[in-house]
């Protein structure tokens, strides 16, 4: 289940359940596990993911993977999504996937196991400084899964990956910041939502730049990664020859020669 998801966030718009979206309904009156908001304004382009299942402590049971699923399958449609924000509708805890636009996790609680696993499946991670993460599954009797033996040597290398894994240890937002586990590490305040707040910063940033350079960008490092460097050249230089006839690379060029901020239109 857990491989099914990771191979397949100004506040001016509510939250969408699934049904809301016209994804498909479970026929229950339950609150959704999944919620979707697309933000306005300054930050249109960025759309947020809301993990809300509570009891569990944002589990990955079926209904939350399943919801999950058919709300990145939406979205991986919706030429608007430029940046994809995961985050957690529950106080304290984080538990978040493979998609085209840039996706940031903002872990503002505890991210073990499955929660971590499914954040080291984002482009980008900010944790806050008191978040607690670690692949813990060796000290129940289990081993990572959601592809977390392949992604944590990526971030810190084979031997601290086997560290932590062979540990169980469990790191804070701080620590994790100092190993190269998260990009950013910010101090925690009162309502509990500074990683989301520095993920959004972060999202801004992404934003003003060319979506297409963008996706193909990430498709370069994705795929380069998996093989060998002659390989990843010839990968590299597929997605360079997709860009070159886009108007925004003509955009960005004339922009430059007339000393004037480029206006980028996905094209």
């Amino acid at each position: 289940m857990q491989r099914a998801l990771t191979s397949a966030l100004r506040l001016t718009r509510p939250w969408r359940p699934l049904q809301a979206c016209g994804y498909a309904s479970h026929g229950t009156a339950r609150d959704p596990e999944i919620q979707v908001r697309s933000l306005a304004g300054p930050d249109q382009g960025i759309t947020e993911i809301l993990m809300n299942r509570p009891r569990a402590r944002n589990a990955l049971g079926n209904v939350l993977v399943s919801e999950l699923l058919e709300a990145l399958a939406q979205l991986r449609a919706d030429r608007q999504v430029r940046v994809l924000i995961f985050r957690s509708g529950v106080k304290g805890v984080f538990c978040a996937a493979a998609f085209p636009t840039p996706t940031i996790a903002a872990m503002d609680g505890f991210a073990l196991g499955g929660g971590l696993e499914l954040a080291l499946a984002c482009d980008l991670r900010v944790a806050a400084s008191s978040a607690v993460m670690g692949l813990i599954e060796t000290t129940r009797g289990l081993l990572p899964g959601a592809g977390g033996t392949q992604r944590l040597p990526r971030c810190l290398g084979v031997a601290l990956a086997k560290e932590l894994i062979f540990t169980g240890r469990r790191l804070s937002g701080a620590q994790a910041q100092a190993l190269g586990l998260v990009n950013h590490s910010v101090a925690q305040n009162e309502e509990g939502n500074a990683a989301y707040h520095r993920a959004r910063e972060l999202a801004q940033e992404i934003l003003p730049q060319a979506s297409i350079a963008v996706r193909l960008g990430k498709v370069a490092i994705d795929r380069g990664m998996e093989v060998d460097i002659a390989s990843g050249m010839a990968i590299e230089g597929m997605c360079y020859a997709q860009n070159i006839p886009t108007r925004d690379r003509l955009e960005g060029m004339a922009a430059f020669r007339e000393k004037r901020p480029p206006r980028f239109v996905g094209e």
